[in-house]
């Protein structure tokens, strides 16, 4: 089982359904019906917390970049939901967080804690 890892203990990991916003793999992309081990900072020494385990219900590719106009684009409501104050707050995090000059397709990973 593979591990999801997240930097913090977001508000949304105490909801049964959450989603949580990840670039395409190139090694294995995760897929619905994956079950994968929560874990926060799981790169800390002892491995981290493990909250438990959920499962992929739902992928869906969606953008961050601000120039990109589409149905695909993600929103404030989803930024928010995701723990953020609006989708500009998510761009500069994950420029600050990953370094991008740009920000490309991510997928938008819904799951249900089992």
């Amino acid at each position: 089982m593979r591990i999801l890892g997240f930097s913090k203990k977001w508000n949304k990991l105490s909801q049964k359904e959450f989603a949580t916003f990840r670039y395409p793999r190139v090694d294995k992309d995760w897929y619905i019906g994956e079950k994968v081990q929560i874990i926060i900072q799981p790169r800390k020494k002892g491995g981290g917390e493990k909250l438990g385990i959920a499962e992929i219900v739902n992928k869906e590719i969606r953008e961050l970049d601000p120039f990109f106009q589409s149905d695909s684009l993600i929103t404030d409501k989803e930024a928010i939901e995701d723990g953020f104050d609006n989708r500009e707050d998510m761009v500069d995090w994950m420029q600050k967080t990953y370094g991008l000059d740009y920000i490309s397709a991510m997928h938008k990973l819904t799951l249900r804690w089992l």
